[in-house]
């Protein structure tokens, strides 16, 4: 079968590696309950439009319709779990087998799973800032009060409106985060691309600079993505039913090793 096939060279790709990093995308937390932004019949960005509500210049013009847009969604990360895509993840770090998780997504389920090293390139939906005195705090207290009133969360001190921590359309991706980013991905000799279209950049240049640097690229989306023919490994599948495939061959074959 050709995905057995598949999986068989994803686990000798991994066996073999040194520095394996992971990078996923919305693709990876469907599975939770979160809807992705691009897919074509369920994608958020296919109801509205991102640059009306998701950008930091429509944040700062009308608020409340940002906050409108995100009710139903916050309240769909609010109740998510991780999933057993991101269990895997956790696993193979477990084992010593992956350095870090470079995530595009802000729902915080890596953590959630066990991933101890996680860099978020999009922000996490976890803390909030003032846009007017920059006070910066849990949001679990504003998102809770949101959804339950509808209301715009307001700064305690200052009364300024309190912005998610997510990189919103207009706005720089954390500039430490995309560094180290950056530098884990040229320096790997394995990424793992889980759940991703790789159609946004920074973010979608990543598994280049892996590419030009001489390392391997497994890719594992439903959708294919622009790097597909650079990859050693496509699997057209969904993450949650790969990717524990994967990791449980791994550790099959860890097993055998240390047994011999």
């Amino acid at each position: 079968m050709a995905l057995d096939r598949s999986i068989s060279e994803v686990v000798d790709l991994i066996s073999c590696a040194k520095r394996i990093v992971a990078l996923s995308g919305a693709g990876i937390s469907t599975a939770s309950g979160i809807p992705d932004f691009r897919s074509p019949e369920s994608g958020l960005w296919n109801k509205v439009s991102p640059y009306l509500v998701a950008s930091i210049q429509g944040f700062r013009l009308r608020p409340k319709a940002f906050y409108n847009w995100l009710r139903p969604l916050a309240v769909k990360i609010r109740e998510a779990q991780p999933n057993a895509a991101h269990m895997a993840l956790a696993r193979l770090e477990e084992m010593g087998l992956l350095r870090v998780v470079i995530t595009q997504n802000v729902d915080g389920l890596h953590q959630m799973a066990g991933s101890q090293r996680v860099l978020e390139l999009h922000g996490n939906s976890r803390r909030v800032t003032c846009v007017k005195c920059g006070m910066e705090l849990s949001s679990k207290p504003f998102i809770e009060r949101f959804i339950e009133d509808g209301k715009v969360p307001r700064c305690p001190g200052c009364k300024g409106v309190m912005k998610p921590n997510v990189v919103l359309f207009g706005e720089l991706l954390p500039v430490r985060t995309l560094l180290e980013a950056e530098a884990e991905a040229e320096a790997c000799d394995l990424m793992l691309v889980v759940g991703s279209s790789l159609l946004i950049a920074p973010a979608s240049e990543l598994p280049s600079s892996t590419q030009r640097s001489g390392a391997k690229l497994v890719i594992i989306n439903l959708q294919p993505t622009p790097v597909d023919t650079y990859a050693s490994v496509v699997i057209r599948e969904d993450v949650v039913k790969a990717l524990p495939r994967i990791v449980r061959a791994v550790a099959k074959r860890l097993s055998r090793s240390s047994g011999a």
